[in-house]
């Protein structure tokens, strides 16, 4: 299942806001994806490195995919990450 979302933390996908989003991804026994919605290129949502080396800004939509027996509950999970100002999770 896929789910396209716009980037919500000023930051982007870069620093915190990557880690929480990495953090969250580890969390699930799904296979998650993610890419720039514009572009078919996707990248494992459990690497920081390629999180932050797509270099998604504040604003920009992002395509996550998810495979495997909780795939909602884990697009739910990184929708909320990407949906939430960087400060209101605290």
């Amino acid at each position: 299942m896929e789910r396209i979302v716009t980037v919500v933390p000023e930051d982007g996908l870069h620093a915190r806001p990557a880690s929480k989003f990495v953090e969250t991804a580890n969390s699930f026994e799904a296979d998650i994806s993610l890419g720039r919605a514009d572009d078919g290129d996707l990248v494992p949502a459990a690497s920081m490195l390629a999180v932050t080396g797509l270099g998604v800004g504040h604003g920009e939509e992002v395509k996550l995919v998810a495979e495997g027996d909780d795939a909602e509950a884990a697009l739910d999970a990184l929708e909320e990450v990407l949906s939430t100002p960087e400060g209101d999770d605290e």
